[in-house]
């Protein structure tokens, strides 16, 4: 069995903001691994924050982004619990961070429960008429894997987070793991994004361009 180090659990700390003696535990059920003990401790997290899914997050802030040049604005309601957790800088930087994210991809949805049944209805009908005649065949198998590729396109809680190097982690990830952290309900609540011009048909642009410099 590995050692569990203090220094070990000082660098445990700093990555997940855990208590000391949290930390340690999720070490030792780890065997030392630093992964597996972030984890655990996830795990552990998220266990105790669905016994405050009946509490009222009604604090929080606004995230504000605005694309340098202000061609583009994006603001999100993040809430949390308590107005100590919403003043603490981690969280306040959470909401610009996921700001950001939706000026540079522009969801459509915050979450899927938000889509009207007529529009997954239609996205079910543009794959079926993709699929081959074989593919048909599996189409109840191929069509919810297909919907899920169509979520992490659309749905700003199902997208990958630009700000994860990674590319694994999703928004919803994002919050919950704050939600971790604080030890408080936290919900993102709302978003919204203006772009200049808007609506008004206008020559295109290259848009992986411009989520690079977004991110950048």
């Amino acid at each position: 069995m590995t050692e569990v180090t203090a220094s070990l659990v000082k660098e445990l700390r700093e990555k997940t903001g855990a208590g000391m003696m949290d930390c340690k535990a999720a070490l030792v059920e780890a065997n030392g691994d630093i992964e597996q003990a972030i984890e655990v401790l996830r795990k552990k997290g998220l266990k105790d924050l669905g016994k405050r899914a009946g509490k009222v997050a009604a604090e929080g802030v606004m995230g504000v982004y605005s694309h340098p040049g202000d061609q583009i604005v994006a603001v999100v309601e993040l809430n949390c619990e308590t107005d100590f957790v919403a003043r603490g800088e981690e969280f306040k930087e959470a909401a610009r961070g996921i700001a950001m994210h939706v000026a540079a991809m522009n969801p459509q949805y915050l979450s899927i429960e938000d889509i009207p049944e007529e529009v997954i209805e239609k996205e079910k009908e543009i794959i079926l008429e993709q699929l081959n005649e074989k593919q048909k065949d599996k189409a109840d198998k191929i069509i919810p894997g297909k919907l899920q590729k169509f979520y992490a396109d659309t749905v700003l809680l199902e997208q990958p987070y630009v700000k994860d190097d990674s590319g694994k982690k999703t928004v919803r990830e994002v919050v919950e793991e704050l939600g971790v952290k604080t030890g408080e309900k936290v919900v993102l609540r709302r978003f919204i994004r203006m772009q200049v011009g808007e609506g008004i048909e206008k020559a295109q642009t290259d848009f992986a361009a411009e989520v690079a410099e977004m991110v950048s």
